[in-house]
């Protein structure tokens, strides 16, 4: 269950790496900021991949994961409780993953994004196809989702070059 941060005070925001425990608050977070719509949808996992979560008060407001592959990353299921957007949570949640991928030897990070482009821009993320990634990440498990659903050749698919 996802409780409302208190916003009435100077906001203290912590940015921590997800544990096995935070599964099911991060579904939930997935869900309240309208990434998914049912949970049985939601494919996050702590299995390959890396998470983050934002915590605003003391309690959690936000998420971020990096499906980790060969030289490439996926980024997915950044999410921000609507009454906490604008707070600096989804930038420093953003920043917190380039870092990782970097530290880890990334050279691209890709992610799927229809509405959210403006938001990525900044970051250095340009358009590319959703097929750039299939083959890239192959078995990782938002794209696995994407195929066996059917929805990955109408997303907008976005690389960013590390170091670039």
């Amino acid at each position: 269950m996802i409780l409302a941060p208190d916003t009435s005070t100077t906001p203290h925001i912590t940015i921590r790496q997800a544990k096995l425990s935070d599964l099911d608050t991060i579904h939930d977070l997935i869900l309240a900021a309208g990434l998914s719509t049912e949970r049985s949808a939601i494919t996050a996992t702590l299995e390959g991949c890396t998470y983050w979560m934002a915590d605003l008060n003391g309690i959690p407001a936000g998420c971020i994961g990096l499906e980790l592959g060969q030289g490439a990353s996926l980024l997915r299921s950044a999410s921000v409780l609507p009454a906490s957007r604008r707070r600096g949570l989804g930038r420093a949640l953003v920043m917190s993953a380039l870092t990782y991928a970097t530290l880890r030897g990334d050279k691209r990070l890709y992610l799927f994004s229809s509405g959210a482009g403006p938001f990525w821009e900044p970051f250095g993320f340009v358009p590319v196809s959703s097929a750039e990634v299939s083959a890239a990440l192959p078995s990782a498990p938002q794209v696995l989702s994407g195929q066996s659903r059917g929805w990955i050749e109408r997303e907008q698919a976005w690389k960013r070059v590390m170091g670039a």
